[in-house]
């Protein structure tokens, strides 16, 4: 079973800028505007919804104006708070293709049928990306976690997203 949440954190308010209840915005998208692309967004543990009245680049990054966050005390109040989505504001894929946050909770098994674990997270990597996986407790190998590089058809041979498995071709050993 997948273990995907219902939301998805995008991002993060940062600190005020300036008086009219704009924020500084980090942002987790690939491209930096990318965050604008989704609302309402729900701000912090409670998930209040907030929509994005404007925006402008910053320098290198981004400051945004929210509808209802009018003063620089209304900024200060949600500063730090993680900027998430609903799940199903994610665009759809093709049939073959696949989230990141769909493989964690995968199990993962080597051409020859050995479980090594279950995808635990997924992380990038100046090289390539890794698949970090925590494996069973009666691994033969000893072996707590395992880190793979996620290279589709070299290390990773199969995603059945159906089945809830991945294939790949590695050494339990290693």
């Amino acid at each position: 079973m997948s273990q995907a949440s219902d939301t998805i954190v995008i991002g993060k308010i940062g600190a005020p800028y300036g008086v009219k209840g704009w924020v500084k915005i980090t942002t987790y998208t690939d491209e930096t505007t990318g965050v604008f692309d989704y609302a309402p967004w729900l701000l912090g543990e409670a998930a209040k919804e907030y929509t994005v009245d404007s925006w402008r680049t910053h320098g290198k990054g981004v400051v945004a104006k929210l509808i209802g966050v009018e003063t620089r005390d209304d900024a200060e109040s949600i500063k730090n708070l993680d900027i998430s989505i609903k799940a199903e504001q994610l665009p759809q894929l093709a049939d073959d293709d696949y989230y990141w946050r769909d493989l964690v909770g995968m199990q993962v098994v080597t051409l020859n049928g050995y479980g090594l674990g279950v995808v635990k997270e997924l992380f990038e990597t100046g090289a390539n990306d890794v698949m970090l996986v925590k494996a069973n407790s009666n691994d033969a190998f000893g072996q707590k976690e395992r880190m793979l590089p996620f290279i589709r058809e070299q290390v990773i041979k199969e995603v059945n997203v159906q089945a809830k498995t991945i294939t790949v071709d590695w050494d339990p050993g290693f």
